[in-house]
């Protein structure tokens, strides 16, 4: 496969598979992932799992064309029903907003068992996998934030153990301002980590100006004025 077909976003997701692992890569899309770590022999075998009979069939395709069907299943079905428990011990999924990756990973808990990482690409609401994540002994072990074709992606890495060491210590503003921004990314701060952020403070500064003509403080609003102020804190 070429290498050029892997975008830099599943590149840096790749970058943090373990050698010898068997991958599960859930919304594989065209396979590129899976395709590009066997092609690197970082992994040892994948499922590509996919919802959709168009990119189920691209996958398919991919597969035959790196030659790696022996290596790489391709299934289609919802979320982790793809997979058999205990057949993987890293899944990636990549692509996908954050309440959709939570929500395949809460409804496929069963087949977690075995699983010893989760890399994890949200587009969007990161926060909402750090928060439920950390409450199922599901550990952030690293983060990184970067920008292609003027988008912004984070990658989040999750490794089986104590989902609250990476927030031990932290007082309930602290622990909100690294659930919402991320407590390893807080303390990069790279241009595209302030770019995300400075949108995200505008987005909030919109929202609060359409709230502001209805009649008192609603909780969205008070959530909003919260995270706003939470943002300001951190690019000053």
């Amino acid at each position: 496969m070429n290498d050029k077909l892997l975008s830099e976003r599943l590149k840096t997701v790749a970058s943090f598979v373990p050698e010898g692992s068997r991958i599960a890569d859930i919304g594989s899309d065209h396979a590129y992932l899976p395709c590009y770590l066997m092609n690197k022999q970082i992994i040892a075998s994948a499922v590509a799992g996919e919802v959709n009979e168009g990119p189920y069939q691209s996958a398919i395709n991919q597969v035959k064309r790196s030659g790696f069907t022996e290596e790489i299943a391709v299934r289609k079905g919802n979320g982790l029903e793809v997979l058999f428990p205990g057949e993987v011990d890293v899944i990636t999924i990549a692509g996908m907003g954050g309440q959709l990756i939570r929500d395949i990973l809460l409804e496929g808990q069963e087949k977690l068992t075995n699983v010893k990482r989760l890399v994890l690409q949200p587009n969007v609401a990161a926060h909402l996998l750090r928060e439920r994540l950390s409450d199922l002994n599901w550990e952030l072990v690293e983060e990184c934030i970067l920008e292609e074709d003027q988008k912004v992606y984070e990658v989040l890495v999750f490794d089986s153990g104590n989902g609250k060491r990476p927030y031990e210590g932290m007082g309930p503003k602290e622990l909100l301002k690294s659930m919402l921004v991320g407590p390893f990314l807080l303390k990069k701060q790279n241009e595209a980590f302030r770019k995300k952020w400075q949108n995200e403070l505008t987005k909030r500064e919109r929202i609060l100006m359409s709230l502001s003509n209805t009649e008192g403080v609603s909780h969205k609003e008070a959530q909003v004025r919260n995270e706003r102020d939470i943002i300001k804190e951190v690019l000053s």
